[in-house]
């Protein structure tokens, strides 16, 4: 490990997933950022409602021994755009995410362009469950990870709930937080267009990647290169 004289004042990193996925896609980006001594922990959303999924984050926000960077993936902007507004945040990092507003869903903005062809995000089934088409999960989830990656990220996904991109924000912690969004420009799921017309109104710093929706696990080193760009950033280095 690296000598952590050198640690900006922020050293925690707390990362959260998306729907369609679960924490195990951040091994690469854990790896990268405790290689340069920070704490990460990565949550487990359960996804059964927006609620649900920030009092996972909130648990693990309250165990960190000091502030906190606080990253979500995809539908994880939406848990931490209400979850960030936690005392121990200290700035926010979204990753190809969804960053709504005050009374805004995660579906109002999915519906602000029209899917990719290769979009495979399926109506709730009869239990309210949403589910993307096993068929284009490939292609449209994960298109730069070889076929055996996509397959186990498709087989470890967690059940996600539809009521979760229904629900209104109550308090966008980027209206006060120091924030940062990844763009992934050959992003299938999430329209990149979508990506920066969200960042851009916020005001967020904006980092494009060359990658699919998944760019945190093609691209773990460059989004650990952000994450640890925005904890020095709040740190004032």
């Amino acid at each position: 490990m690296k000598n952590q004289t050198n640690l900006p004042a922020v050293k925690n990193i707390v990362l959260v997933h998306g729907a369609f996925a679960d924490g195990s896609g951040y091994k690469g980006v854990y790896e990268a950022l405790t290689q340069q001594g920070y704490q990460v922990t990565v949550v487990q959303n359960p996804l059964t409602s927006l609620k649900d999924d920030v009092t996972a984050t909130h648990l693990a926000l309250d165990a960190q021994d000091g502030p906190a960077i606080l990253a979500g993936h995809s539908w994880g902007g939406a848990v931490i755009t209400e979850a960030g507004n936690h005392p121990k945040v200290a700035g926010l990092v979204y990753i190809a995410a969804f960053q709504p507003d005050n009374n805004e869903s995660a579906l109002q903005w999915f519906q602000t362009a029209p899917p990719a062809p290769e979009n495979g995000v399926l109506p709730p089934d009869e239990k309210g469950i949403v589910y993307y088409d096993k068929a284009k999960y490939h292609a449209g989830f994960c298109a730069d990870l070889s076929q055996e990656e996509a397959a186990f990220m498709y087989a470890s996904q967690g059940a996600f709930y539809g009521e979760c991109f229904l629900s209104p924000i109550s308090a966008a912690a980027w209206r006060n937080k120091p924030t940062f969004g990844i763009v992934a420009t050959e992003d299938k799921s999430i329209n990149p267009d979508i990506q920066r017309n969200m960042y851009t109104r916020s005001n967020t710093q904006i980092t494009e990647i060359k990658g699919s929706h998944a760019v945190y696990v093609s691209q773990p080193q460059k989004v650990a290169a952000v994450i640890a760009e925005a904890a020095q950033q709040v740190s004032g280095n």
